[in-house]
């Protein structure tokens, strides 16, 4: 990341993530031992808090769209921290909820600013290594957390409240540090950032930045890819939900062994989610997407076949399976939040991360009804059409995703993507220079030539659908 703002970036949001994570498990043993709240109401009022963060993803993308990248990071965690503050200083039920709802909105709202930020601060698969880094951490936080509240548990409502006071803090301390964190502006090209610049054939969102005919065909496209992802979300419910019903139910094995595939997950995610990003860089973003739903789909059948042992061994079997759909989950979110923001121009970035993020979110919301729904009429209902659903979206995305400029893809670009995107990409390729060698000295020499072509046309005139084909009016 870009010099020490980016730094100090990185150590606030990674504790920031450590504390998302840890801040699951924890809610919800708080509500069963302090709050004295039943498991089943506990579980509502956490769903509640989710679908009230969704609600307001589409304002954050707004908010980020208008120059609020920094601000809307450092709200949500306030939100967080207080949170955290009203279930300390409100007993019973009451503080509970309030900080299920508040935990939510900056849980669910926060992602989109972070991509965002993430894009000013670091460049071409430099923020996919920042973003697996970051997923690492929360995953980390999410298994220390169940840690840390299972040992509090034995020094009763004093070491859970002492948690919940350590984890304000942390955030605290994380919020401070980004507020400090000063962010290069946003180069949009001129003539595109206010409304009363429109020109014709431009159009204002809600927000009031314009779409101009440029901005049509990626907004399209990703339109499509969001689509296309909903299929992948119900992925992350697979560990939590599906298979404990499948241990316990269809193989009346332990339910500790549900429990041991979730921890060996969580490690292996913590463990290679950063290398194998790294490594998938080197490949279009798109085409990683069309490998992670190939894996994903194979392990599905694969959890099809081991139901069919039983007690421990087929247990076991489950638990070999779990490797390969862990080596989807990090090829699947390694590339989805990094696709987004490469592919989006700069001025309708956090629209782009808010739809993305939607798309997450519903599909992860329905998961658990169809899962279960699935289920209760036989395992082939669940993972057969999982498994297709999966390729099918695996191959929607493929096909139609933006094209990655700043990945040797040899497809057609049909991205529609701005000037100031193509020259911001060439821009971060030279940081890269080690990797990508004499390629990235002719991509930047190129980015240049057609940026300084891009500014004398539209001096002279020119329209800006109508730069690439090099056409007058």
């Amino acid at each position: 990341m870009r010099g020490l703002g980016g730094g100090r970036y990185a150590f606030a949001a990674a504790v920031s993530a450590l504390g998302a994570g840890l801040i699951r498990p924890f809610l919800l043993l708080y509500a069963v031992t302090i709050s004295h709240l039943s498991p089943s109401r506990a579980g509502l009022a956490l769903s509640a808090g989710f679908v009230a963060g969704l609600a307001l993803v589409p304002l954050a993308g707004r908010w980020v769209d208008a120059g609020g990248r920094r601000t809307v990071v450092v709200t949500t965690i306030a939100l967080r921290v207080l949170g955290l503050v009203l279930l300390l200083a409100i007993p019973g039920p009451a503080g509970f909820i309030c900080a299920c709802l508040l935990q939510g909105i900056g849980n669910q709202t926060g992602p989109v600013a972070q991509g965002a930020v993430v894009s000013s601060l670091a460049v071409g698969y430099e923020r996919d290594a920042v973003l697996a880094a970051l997923r690492s951490l929360g995953n980390a936080g999410l298994g220390a957390g169940a840690l840390l509240a299972t040992v509090a548990l034995g020094s009763g409502a004093v070491g859970m409240r002492w948690l919940a006071v350590a984890t304000a803090v942390g955030y605290l301390v994380s919020g401070v540090l980004i507020a400090t964190v000063r962010l290069p502006d946003e180069q949009v090209p001129s003539g595109q950032r206010r409304v009363g610049q429109l020109r014709v054939g431009q159009r204002a969102d809600r927000r009031g930045q314009p779409i101009g005919p440029a901005d049509r065909p990626v907004l399209h496209r990703l339109t499509i890819m969001n689509l296309g992802n909903l299929p992948f979300a119900l992925c992350f419910d697979i560990l939590e939900v599906a298979l404990p019903v499948v241990i316990v139910t269809q193989l009346a094995a332990a339910p500790a062994w549900s429990s041991g595939i979730f921890v060996a997950n969580t490690v292996m995610v913590i463990l290679i989610q950063l290398p194998v990003v790294v490594w998938m860089s080197r490949r279009p973003r798109r085409h990683v997407f069309g490998i992670a739903g190939a894996v994903l789909a194979a392990s599905y059948l694969g959890f099809l076949v081991a139901e069919a042992g039983h007690g421990a061994a087929g247990a076991m079997a489950i638990a070999v399976v779990s490797v390969l759909y862990t080596l989807g989950e990090v090829l699947y979110t390694g590339v989805g939040t990094a696709l987004v923001i490469d592919a989006a121009p700069p001025h309708l970035r956090g629209t782009a991360l808010a739809r993305w993020q939607l798309s997450l979110g519903l599909g992860r919301a329905i998961a658990p009804l169809a899962i279960t729904l699935a289920l209760s009429i036989s395992p082939a209902a669940l993972w057969l059409p999982l498994a297709v659903a999966t390729l099918i979206g695996a191959a929607v995305i493929v096909r139609h995703a933006p094209t990655d400029s700043g990945r040797q893809d040899s497809g057609r670009d049909g991205s529609g993507r701005h000037e100031s995107g193509r020259q911001e990409q060439g821009a971060g390729l030279v940081g890269n220079r080690g990797r990508y060698g004499e390629w990235a000295a002719r991509r930047r020499a190129r980015a240049v030539e057609q940026a300084e072509l891009g500014r004398r046309l539209y001096a002279g005139g020119y329209r800006s659908e109508r730069i690439k084909d090099r056409r007058p009016r």
